[in-house]
């Protein structure tokens, strides 16, 4: 079976390709923009016909929330008309696809884990592009999963974990919003999550939650990656009216894995277990 893996230099990509060699069962082929530009929508159908996957992961995003926007035809290029085009490919070649997609669909006004069948209303453009791309590869490909992740970081590229280890090497201080609720998501877990489902006895469409384990805010997170690594910043809570965004953010954006669990038998580690693991890799590197 052979599988393209889109976005191979994000965070999911990179570590997908760092797992890959571990299941040899399987023929895997990782693109980026150069080799799959999903910016190009009349090219997406004659590069897919040359690669021939059995199976799509599309771990590639426009992932600038604030960016968004301001530059809403690129986003809905890549996370709406390019995944349509991606489906569309996929039907009609009997190929199926796993879509990341993330918790920003949600409004976050629900205080209760969101469960799959909740009701998506997004209060950013970066979301609704998102949940387009969903609608839209549900419509065209049936044989889909859709898999919404969260807060999601890695010793690859940019992300919370790896700024505030940074801004914690330089200031004395940091304000962190403590209002908004989430889990994070180590994009290792993730990714083995993927592989567990590719390897699974029976491929089950549909959409799914994952993240990590636990129920924190920005905050609380800042507080363990500062705790973890012995710094001695000064951490501040503040509310999120306080720290003004282009785009608004969900409020609580909990996602049930309840679902993933069931499915695929897969186990979630802890998010502070998989945050100490994470900077474990990086420190050393």
């Amino acid at each position: 079976m052979k599988i393209l893996v889109t976005g191979k230099n994000g965070q999911l990509g990179s570590e997908l390709f760092d797992l890959h060699t571990q299941y040899p069962m399987f023929e895997f082929v990782f693109t980026d923009r150069t080799q799959l530009n999903l910016e190009d929508l009349e090219q997406i159908s004659t590069q897919l016909n040359e690669i021939k996957p059995d199976v799509i992961i599309n771990a590639a995003a426009y992932t600038a929330v604030d960016q968004a926007e301001n530059n809403q035809f690129l986003c809905e290029t890549i996370n709406h008309l390019a995944v349509n085009e991606i489906a569309k490919w996929a039907n009609s070649h009997q190929a199926k696809v796993i879509h990341i997609s993330t918790d920003y669909v949600f409004d976050g006004t629900i205080e209760e884990p969101l469960l799959e069948t909740d009701i998506t209303q997004p209060i950013n453009f970066y979301g609704e592009s998102k949940r387009r791309g969903e609608e839209s590869l549900l419509v065209e490909n049936e044989e889909s999963i859709v898999i919404r992740t969260s807060w999601v970081y890695s010793q690859y590229g940019n992300n919370f974990v790896k700024t505030m280890m940074r801004l914690m090497n330089e200031r004395e201080e940091l304000s962190v919003v403590s209002d908004q609720i989430g889990a994070p998501t180590y994009a290792r877990d993730l990714a083995i999550a993927i592989l567990e489902i590719l390897n699974a006895p029976q491929f089950v469409p549909g959409i799914y939650h994952y993240s990590n384990e636990g129920k924190i805010s920005w905050y609380e997170f800042a507080t363990a990656i500062k705790e973890i690594n012995n710094y001695n910043t000064q951490i501040h809570p503040i509310a999120s009216e306080d720290f003004v965004t282009i785009a608004r953010r969900p409020q609580f954006s909990l996602l049930d894995h309840n679902k993933i669990k069931n499915t695929y038998k897969i186990e979630i580690p802890y998010w502070r277990d998989s945050l100490v693991e994470m900077i474990g890799q990086l420190t050393n590197k």
